[in-house]
């Protein structure tokens, strides 16, 4: 990178650590990001998809406004893995994280009494607001997210035309955010007289805890209730939370009874959330499910073709085909990658072709795709225990956390073509033996279908390793 961008790139940082907080950079910036500039292009290199989507979703407006201060006008932000931080992370920074994500509900209670928001819109719902970036116009429709797209527009165009609810679930990086997002910019254009609500899982939990506390539970039931759309994402954090649950299976039916709208998002099906509960995953499957699969070659070229348009680069169309049939896993590596090929080339002052799509990429696109499907798999594994892929990471050993963890390193040894001690690499710097005697242990478990007492492990029922791992398998589309 040229020293200008450089020098850019370190005041970028500085300016991030001002307006998050030493702490918080310390955490999630010092060690766990790399920025590069572009041409009007912040991008974000983080060493995984979990870190980086846990940034994208708390610190994404602090990264928007530090580099808009420091470049001088208006840039957009992209996250990227990058495969050398990948490398350098360590197990001290991994549990450092899990440490900072289970005290960051009581941070975020302190947040909302002090006055931070979320996103709101219409009516008396007025609140301190961050601005959603995802727009349905912006949404690249390809044949395996057509369905998903078209039940977002009717939301927007009759919120009240069907009250049946809706929930989007996809790996990470598929668009549910974005869909969600789109819905809630779309009833502000096309119908501002609706009130609506967005809503992470996270913040739902947290400003339920907070209500619970300061006896201010009305407040709180009037703000989530009072509403016409309630769009809340990341659905699979309230999974083991059963107050939460509670408190938002009551919220879903006062809603739903009045012919209100309730949309969802999540990383898994309703029915693959373990530990969430049955009267509402039957009130969720009841209504519209919308599965949104990973992109194909030609819906990828488009998402390609457009964010080059925003650059205002010529991206010949070779190039657009190489990355595109490279990178198959979600839109967010997609974009990493193209951004990367300008940079290389404003570094080179090269022009754009296949040969230097090939120098620049081609190291970022092998490591990347592994990291990807180990990534995949924790993810999966995660969200059905209801964890989050950092406990996999941590030298916590629970009993649910230990089998999560032996179960994620048995499909990552057998899904991809990773050594046992690049397997321990990858899963928080464990021994490589850890990871041996896991893939025995479930191996031999499956071999055998013997039984597992869910109860003393992760909820009430019993179920089968074999049938458990055949079905993280089906989730990763193996």
């Amino acid at each position: 990178m040229p020293v200008q961008l450089q020098d850019l790139a370190g005041r970028i940082r500085t300016r991030i650590a001002e307006l998050v907080g030493p702490q918080r950079f310390d955490v999630w910036f010092k060690n766990s990001t790399q920025l590069t500039c572009v041409d009007g292009f912040v991008k974000v290199g983080v060493p995984n998809l979990f870190i980086g989507q846990w940034i994208e979703d708390h610190f994404a407006d602090a990264i928007t406004q530090a580099s808009n201060e420091v470049i001088g006008r208006e840039v957009q932000v992209s996250f990227a893995i990058d495969p050398v931080l990948f490398r350098n992370l360590r197990k001290s920074q991994l549990n450092s994280q899990a440490a900072f994500i289970e005290k960051n509900a009581e941070r975020s209670i302190r947040e909302v009494r002090s006055g931070g928001g979320r996103s709101y819109g219409g009516g008396h719902m007025a609140a301190p607001a961050r601005k959603l970036r995802g727009k349905l116009e912006n949404f690249v429709v390809g044949s395996t997210n057509r369905l998903a797209y078209s039940v977002a527009r009717s939301v927007v165009e009759s919120p009240n035309g069907d009250s049946s609810p809706v929930f989007f679930h996809s790996a990470c990086g598929l668009g549910k955010t974005h869909l969600l997002q789109g819905i809630a910019n779309g009833l502000a254009a096309e119908n501002p007289q609706k009130r609506w609500l967005y809503v992470t899982g996270e913040e739902f939990t947290n400003r339920f805890l907070y209500a619970l506390r300061e006896r201010r539970l009305d407040a709180f039931r009037h703000r989530f209730r009072d509403i016409d759309v309630l769009l809340l994402d990341d659905m699979h954090f309230i999974a083991n939370k059963k107050a939460t649950q509670e408190e938002f299976f009551h919220t879903f039916n006062a809603i739903d009874v009045v012919g209100k709208r309730v949309v969802l998002a999540s990383d898994a099906h309703p029915k693959m959330i373990a530990d969430l509960s049955e009267s509402l995953v039957s009130r969720l499957v009841a209504g519209m499910v919308v599965r949104i699969e990973r992109p194909d070659v030609e819906t990828r070229c488009e998402i390609l073709r457009r964010r080059a348009a925003q650059t205002g680069h010529d991206v010949p169309e070779p190039v657009t085909q190489y990355i595109a049939d490279k990178i198959k896993a979600n839109v967010r590596e997609l974009e990493g990658c193209l951004l990367k090929l300008l940079a290389y080339a404003a570094l080179t002052k090269e022009r754009i072709t296949l040969e230097l799509a090939r120098q620049a990429l081609d190291d970022h696109l092998t490591q990347t795709g592994k990291i990807l499907t180990v990534s995949d798999i924790e993810s999966s594994v995660a969200t059905f225990f209801g964890l989050t892929p950092a406990d996999l990471h941590t030298s916590r050993k629970s009993r649910t956390i230990a089998l999560a963890r032996n179960i994620a390193m048995y499909l990552a040894r057998k899904h991809t073509d990773l050594s046992f001690p690049e397997i321990a690499r990858v899963m928080g710097n464990k021994n490589h033996t850890t990871v041996l005697l896991a893939c025995r242990r479930i191996g031999k478990l499956v071999e055998e279908d013997a039984d597992v007492s869910w109860q003393a492990v992760a909820g009430t029922q019993t179920r089968k390793i074999r049938s458990l791992v055949e079905c993280q398998e089906e989730q990763l589309g193996r």
